[in-house]
């Protein structure tokens, strides 16, 4: 790897929240490559040095007293704190706060009082920006000029030029905050100094070299869904490793209609991978017979995941040796929304907050967990993977149960296949499926009256999704052609049984999330 895009790698440090992955996204946004660590991160770390910058992020809403560890001032890189980290960093050099008197966040008219490198005569004054709501600066650290303000804050950006540190209690990241990009990438390109030549090529070639080191003489099992995030994953190490990974795919009876049959033949037809079917149909409906928790049903299919996946490794032995590196196809909105602790989790991902505590591997390998999901689908077009395998609907790991309220049933998971397959065909027919980041339909566990057949019926309602997102952290629903919903409906109600209504969500993300479960 080129020794330039090796320097050029900008370091964000996570106080809590969502905004340190939308910083990250802006920053990758802006062709510079970067790594997110929790703001705890070990002193060691911190002093491997190996970045052009430092930004700092976080939330107090979701933050339990973050700090940061002082020895960050002391390596002689750009530090920009941006939002709550602002006031951390503040009161870290000597500064102190006050009780701030907006309640709610919010816009605000931002008004540069004396334009730096950060600012660089690129931002108009005044110029709207994204504030969080919460305690405000009163007094800054001796060295620092204020560089803006609003009519709540009276430091609303401060810095110190000659430590290069800026800080900012407003939000460049949020799309409401206009000249955001013209200030991230001042603070990248001017003051760290940054190429902005980072490619998916190279993050791809950096990673098979770094899986080829970290693995040598391994034998390495992956969790394989078939999905693009477990299909990428695998694709990465299988270049690295060879032969030397197994791949399981495990038919848990939750896949979409004829779905494991189609993941199994394209997958055996066109790549070169050691890949092993697993059915588990009975196991894993077994298991989940009359459980209705959400958080329940994700922890059980973890775990069962884990155990098939124990088994299996146990089975190949004989012929590949001892298996004990697990490969799974984590990205980093998982990572966000399974959260540290019960404060930040939004859901447990099966594949984070989901896992057992004892599994029976010594290592586990994420290749995308640093990843967004249009990050992991350019790295699948970076492999040659063909484009209908790399744009393929997304689906939870654990597949339809979380698209099914209540009781998990045979008859129910029918239900569900049978009302999706039509969706899906509909929004193909309609040449809609690229322009949506993700579509589905959820049996609900609600029941009402209708007419069917000319007779009283008692049945589910089936609620329709569709989405349109880059990051899948935050999404809005997406205004279908009102003839394509009335298609929709008018197929699932006469074609499936138990089903007399179809009902479909309105709902952003936040406040909702995009899966219903």
């Amino acid at each position: 790897m080129d020794s330039q895009l090796r320097q050029d790698r900008i370091l964000i440090l996570d106080c809590g929240g969502s905004y340190a992955q939308l910083v990250a996204r802006r920053v990758r946004d802006l062709a510079v490559y970067c790594e997110v660590l929790p703001s705890r991160a070990s002193r060691e770390r911190l002093l491997q040095n190996e970045y052009s910058g430092v930004i700092i992020t976080g939330d107090p809403r979701a933050s339990r007293n973050p700090t940061i560890d002082p020895i960050l001032f002391e390596l002689d890189i750009p530090i920009l704190a941006i939002g709550y980290a602002a006031l951390i960093l503040n009161r870290l050099l000597g500064g102190s706060t006050e009780p701030g008197e907006r309640q709610e966040s919010g816009t605000s008219e931002l008004e540069i009082l004396k334009p730096d490198e950060l600012f660089s005569g690129e931002v108009p004054s005044p110029s709207p920006v994204w504030l969080s709501s919460g305690d405000r600066i009163a007094t800054v650290p001796e060295g620092f000029t204020v560089t803006a303000h609003t009519a709540d804050f009276p430091v609303a950006a401060m810095s110190d030029p000659e430590r290069r540190i800026f800080a900012l209690q407003f939000h460049p990241e949020i799309r409401d905050t206009a000249a955001g990009e013209t200030m991230l990438e001042s603070f990248l390109r001017g003051i760290c100094g940054c190429s902005a030549e980072w490619k998916m090529s190279a993050f791809v070639e950096q990673t098979v070299a770094g899986l080829r080191e970290r693995l040598a003489g391994r034998q390495v099992l992956c969790a394989f869904s078939g999905g693009v995030d477990s299909s990428v994953a695998a694709m990465l190490v299988h270049r690295a490793i060879g032969h030397r990974l197994l791949c399981i795919f495990v038919d848990h009876g939750l896949h979409r209609k004829n779905e494991a049959a189609d993941i199994e033949r394209v997958f055996r037809e066109h790549y070169d991978l050691n890949l092993v079917c697993v059915d588990a149909r009975d196991r894993f409906l077994g298991r989940l017979e009359g459980v209705t928790d959400p958080e329940t049903k994700r922890k059980i299919i973890g775990e069962e995941f884990i155990r098939v996946f124990e088994e299996e490794a146990t089975k190949a032995r004989a012929s590949m040796g001892e298996i004990d590196v697990l490969v799974q196809g984590t990205i980093y909105p998982d990572v966000i929304e399974s959260g540290g602790d019960a404060s930040t989790m939004v859901k447990s991902h099966h594949n984070v907050g989901g896992l057992p505590k004892d599994i029976g591997f010594t290592e586990l390998v994420e290749p995308l967990r640093d990843l967004f999901k249009d990050e992991v689908r350019r790295v699948g077009m970076e492999l040659g993977m063909p484009e209908n395998l790399v744009w393929r609907q997304p689906c939870p790991g654990p597949g339809l149960a979380v698209r099914i309220i209540g009781a998990i049933t045979p008859e129910r998971v029918a239900i569900l296949q049978n009302a999706d397959t039509i969706y899906r065909e509909e929004i193909d027919n309609a040449g809609l499926s690229r322009e949506i980041s993700q579509y589905f339909a959820v049996l609900t566990d609600m029941r009402s009256v209708g007419v069917k057949h000319d007779r009283r019926t008692y049945d589910y309602t089936v609620a329709l999704r569709a989405v349109s997102t880059t990051d899948f952290m935050t999404a809005d629903w997406v205004r279908l052609p009102m003839p394509v919903l009335e298609q929709v409906s008018s197929r699932i109600v006469s074609e499936v049984e138990h089903v007399n209504r179809v009902v479909y969500d309105i709902t952003a993300k936040p406040p909702a999330t995009i899966e219903w479960e």
